[in-house]
């Protein structure tokens, strides 16, 4: 990047506010260190069972691992292609309910815990049972129960054709030392846990971030780099400057429109990752919260919100969804391959006769919290826009995205967006946005379901119970699409759109593999650095 008078005063800012969280511009210059730039204002778990935000995986990635995981960059699309991690081999009985795993021995926790055996593995499970933020998905374990020290067999109430994905790559069934919990105590371990992978946490600092470093005792190949540090830049501007000054290697982007041709001219050599699809914006429609417990309402909203402009407004990281799954996923549709009244074209004259049908003639006026992150802010100003036009005036409360995730799991929102990753495995977000077992709670004890769906109306809790029990994938496919439908003709919950997750980083940094689909985070065991 050529140093012109700009240049020097942006990279001016951006040592400055780097300063401000503890960053030394000196040392991103190390070739032994690769540093994130993370959109948040700070870490607040580095235990996998307990992660509601995001962007704190980025850390537990590379410290914990499960029995199984997909290949790096990539979703798993069918069971066959998980890679043995943990576990080296596993078997299932024809009615997919009782699995049993063989546990890869001389595997040693972090900071002199000890080998890892089936009792760490039985007792990740249960904590993560029990206590976990997908407990909802978890429910279907009946048992995880020690075979001698390197088998375990998990017995489930129900089949589950899907669960090395579902239940096995899953953040919170990551296996953690049990050792290492009850010597910590279990207050302390919610920011200080210890697990298997390829790095190891050094420090967790509230207001910097996390600092990680080479496991110099794993299993298998040693990362390439010594240390990653996980530094939480919300500050938009401070974030962009930071990659462009090379203060750190690889920045979550902004998921904003246009925010990635702007960067690009300003520095082409730097290397774009995108996912596809990335993840799930949904809005979560709050149906104790007049006038939306009125289907009439909820029908207009849909008509009020031009669900392709959004996405194209996001290009090249957008996608329109017809229903909750992206048309490629299992169980999506195409919108024209919809029943005419569930494709809900952009009509806001119509959204308005619906408004008035239902008794407000005048429209309607509500808050609604957003959290500041750019791929949130943006996508609701739209909607925000879009609404106005149908008749629906949405007040924008917009605050720090750690509040917002903890305000929406105590129930204070009316229209909730929500941005989650999701495998192509359908029953996922049906089972954390829309069954009653995950209905949100105004104490934060409950899930992700913000609508109340299934408590109060009836939801899809039956049909789900009917896909999880199917033996076979076709029927479990029938039942995934009746709940699409299903869902269509209720609205407790609309598919905004997809969004890619995109990370941009600095020319310097291989990551070792292609970025294709997956989770909003990946790792960096592969990776190498150049100064």
């Amino acid at each position: 990047m050529a140093l012109n008078r700009r240049n020097f005063l942006e990279l001016t800012a951006a040592t400055t506010a780097l300063t401000a969280v503890g960053i030394q511009a000196a040392q991103a210059q190390d070739a032994d260190t690769l540093r994130m730039g993370i959109a948040a204002n700070g870490p607040r778990h580095s235990d996998p069972n307990l992660t509601t935000q995001g962007s704190d995986n980025w850390a537990t990635e590379q410290i914990y691992e499960q029995l199984v995981r997909p290949d790096d960059g990539r979703f798993a699309l069918v069971p066959e292609e998980y890679v043995p991690t943990l576990a080296t081999e596993w078997t299932q009985s024809d009615d997919a309910r009782t699995w049993t795993f063989k546990l890869r021995e001389g595997v040693q926790f972090h900071r002199g815990y000890g080998e890892m055996t089936s009792e760490d593995v039985v007792f990740s499970y249960e904590r993560a049972i029990n206590e976990g933020t997908n407990r909802t998905i978890l429910s279907n374990i009946e048992s995880v129960v020690a075979d001698g020290p390197y088998e375990i067999t998990i017995t489930l109430k129900q089949p589950d054709v899907n669960l090395l994905g579902t239940s096995i790559f899953n953040n919170n069934t990551s296996i953690v030392s049990k050792k290492a919990y009850e010597e910590i105590g279990a207050e302390a371990f919610a920011t200080d846990a210890v697990g298997t992978g390829p790095y190891e946490l050094v420090e967790f600092d509230p207001e910097f971030g996390t600092r990680l470093k080479r496991n110099e005792n794993y299993w298998g190949e040693k990362a390439g780099i010594a240390n990653v540090e996980c530094v939480y830049i919300a500050d938009t501007t401070a974030r962009t400057l930071a990659l462009l000054s090379g203060n750190v290697d690889i920045i979550e982007a902004v998921r904003a429109p246009g925010w990635i041709d702007s960067i690009l001219q300003r520095d082409p050599s730097l290397q774009i990752d995108m996912t596809t699809p990335g993840s799930f914006n949904t809005l979560h429609v709050n149906l104790t919260r007049a006038p939306f417990d009125n289907l009439l309402v909820r029908q207009a909203l849909m008509h009020a919100i031009d669900r392709p402009a959004v996405a194209q407004a996001l290009a090249p990281m957008g996608g329109t969804m017809a229903g909750l799954q992206p048309d490629f996923f299992p169980a999506g549709f195409k919108i024209e391959d919809l029943p005419e009244e569930l494709q809900y074209p952009y009509d806001p004259e119509k959204a308005r006769a619906l408004l008035a049908e239902a008794g407000f003639p005048d429209g309607i006026s509500f808050d609604a919290l957003c959290s500041q992150r750019e791929d949130y802010s943006s996508t609701m100003l739209i909607v925000q826009e879009q609404l106005r036009l149908a008749g629906f005036n949405m007040n924008l409360i917009i605050g720090d995205h750690t509040a917002y995730h903890a305000d929406n799991r105590s129930d204070k929102n009316t229209l909730a967006m929500h941005s989650s990753s999701y495998p192509p495995i359908p029953t996922q977000i049906y089972f954390q946005q829309l069954a009653s077992a995950s209905e949100v709670k105004a104490d934060g004890s409950g899930g992700g379901n913000y609508s109340h769906y299934g408590v109060a109306m009836p939801g899809i809790d039956d049909l789900l119970g009917q896909a999880l029990a199917a033996t076979d994938y076709e029927a479990y496919l029938d039942y995934c699409k009746q709940i699409e439908l299903q869902v269509l003709r209720d609205l407790p919950l609309i598919g905004l759109s997809t969004l890619g997750f995109t990370a941009v980083r600095s020319a310097k940094v291989d990551l070792g593999y292609q970025v294709e689909s997956g989770y909003a985070r990946w790792r960096f065991h592969r990776a190498t650095k150049t100064v």
